[in-house]
């Protein structure tokens, strides 16, 4: 082989060499640049996502989109620098079958990690306990059918949602060997369902627990009859092919849950259900119809005047006095918003019994609290604490705030505080504190209390509304 050839061979040689590793290389960026499920939505900035349409996870409230499932999706969009794009489902079963658009991320229905669905489904972390439960007309009680258990179901009046976890209860039930009457029905939401046992429509349905405390204050004429499931786990439902989604999922809810986050939702939503009844419900539900129109415009005016929501200062003032103008106590507070006579002079109202006067002065009052709280308290917080304030007194709720964190707690959030403010009772606290003893557990059940009138009184609203078009379209 001559010189010429050699190095031609040579030559070649190093070609096909550069080639190959250029075209290895070129591979392998391709497969290591190809953009991922949650790259597309970080760069598209929008998280398409299905919601159920009720109180446990999704509607539109005076203060705009609201519930657990929407509060807790929207941290999680700002989380990845994203805006949600909701589309809503009024039924589970509707909310599955969207879940099947390949343009829907997620799905938050408050769906049960059940074994069936899991076969079906790419869940996400879980982020909730429940425990299903039978709910029946409170009428029965006291009666021959009201059930105790599964065997006593067999000749009630029972309807469930299609394509649920009730629904899946009930099957395995069934098989099982239980006589159970039940209709599954697509038509009706739980929450619809429930409104028809209240309305002795049908007797029972069945609900997760959530969903039941929740609607126990728009519906006092359900009562919970017996568990009928083990706990379940509620979880998301991601789109296929989404690993990245899911393990960003998980790192984010892990430290939604250890920064308090969680804490805090589930606190704003569910923690007032323990402190009202079937009488404290019904009796309520009368006077908005019999008391709340004679100063409905007086809360209105106060609320435009000061930039609150007049249903929160009308919530107060049921809270406070019934809607009694005349009320009084035995330490000397009066009037609709029952004020001191202390705090009377420093608004320089006169007749503290007046309906206009009180409702101005206790919004003032609840606006100076607002303004001197630290700036450290934001948000839905601030609210809280000016609440409490104006039940105990700024001073106590300083004190609250400063035990709070000498306890290692974050002083600045309600969830906190309401751990501080019944300790203000104790003398092993109270003592070291500036303005000593107070009734703490007092400001916790009143905040609590006032929020859940809030949110029955502008549900109550809504449904007179939808009401009423509803009777124009028919004279129409």
């Amino acid at each position: 082989m001559n010189k010429y050839i050699k190095h031609l061979l040579l030559l070649s040689f190093a070609i096909s060499f550069f080639a190959f590793g250029w075209m290895s290389r070129t591979s392998y960026s391709s497969v290591h640049t190809t953009k991922t499920y949650l790259d597309t939505i970080k760069r598209k900035k929008q998280l398409n996502v299905v919601l159920l349409n009720a109180p446990s996870a999704y509607y539109i409230g005076t203060d705009g989109p609201q519930g657990f499932e929407y509060d807790l999706l929207n941290a999680y969009a700002q989380h990845l620098g994203v805006d949600l794009n909701i589309t809503t489902a009024n039924t589970i079963k509707e909310a599955i079958e969207l879940s099947k658009n390949p343009n829907i991320h997620i799905t938050s229905a408050a769906l049960a990690k059940t074994k069936e669905r899991e076969k079906t489904f790419n869940f996400g972390p879980s982020y909730f306990e429940v425990q299903e439960q039978v709910i029946c007309n409170r009428g029965m009680l006291g009666k021959n059918n009201f059930p105790r258990d599964i065997e006593s179901l067999a000749s009630l009046r029972i309807s469930v949602g299609d394509d649920t976890s009730y629904s899946e209860t009930i099957h395995s039930l069934q098989s099982q060997g239980y006589d159970i009457n039940v209709t599954f029905t697509s038509e009706y939401s739980t929450e619809e369902l429930l409104a028809q046992v209240a309305t002795n429509e049908i007797d029972c349905t069945i609900a997760d627990s959530n969903i039941y405390a929740l609607n126990l204050r728009y519906y006092p004429e359900i009562v919970s009859a017996f568990t009928i499931s083990e706990r379940e786990q509620l979880a998301w439902v991601l789109a296929p092919d989404s690993k990245e989604l899911a393990a960003d999922m998980y790192a984010w809810f892990n430290g939604f849950n250890q920064d308090g986050s969680m804490a805090q939702l589930k606190d704003h939503y569910y923690s007032d259900m323990q402190f009202f009844d079937y009488y404290d419900t019904t009796v309520f539900y009368k006077r908005i119809e019999v008391r709340l129109p004679k100063y409905q415009h007086l809360f209105v005016e106060a609320g435009e005047k000061h930039s609150l929501p007049w249903t929160l200062l009308a919530a107060i003032s049921y809270q406070e006095s019934y809607w009694n103008p005349n009320s009084i106590s035995f330490t000397g507070v009066k009037g609709l918003m029952m004020l001191t006579l202390q705090t009377a002079k420093i608004l320089e109202i006169e007749n503290r019994t007046d309906p206009k006067q009180s409702i101005l002065g206790g919004t003032r009052h609840l606006k100076k609290m607002l303004e001197l709280l630290p700036k450290e308290v934001e948000g839905e917080n601030r609210l809280k604490f000016a609440l409490a304030a104006y039940n105990i007194g700024l001073g106590h709720v300083t004190d609250a705030q400063a035990l709070a964190k000498r306890l290692g707690l974050n002083e600045n959030i309600w969830t906190d505080l309401k751990r501080a403010l019944p300790l203000l009772s104790k003398k092993k606290y109270n003592q070291t504190l500036k303005y000593g003893y107070a009734r703490g557990e007092e400001p916790v059940k009143y905040v609590d209390s006032i929020y859940v009138l809030k949110d029955i009184l502008e549900n109550h609203i809504e449904d007179k509304k939808i009401e009423n078009n509803s009777t124009l379209e028919k004279i129409h």
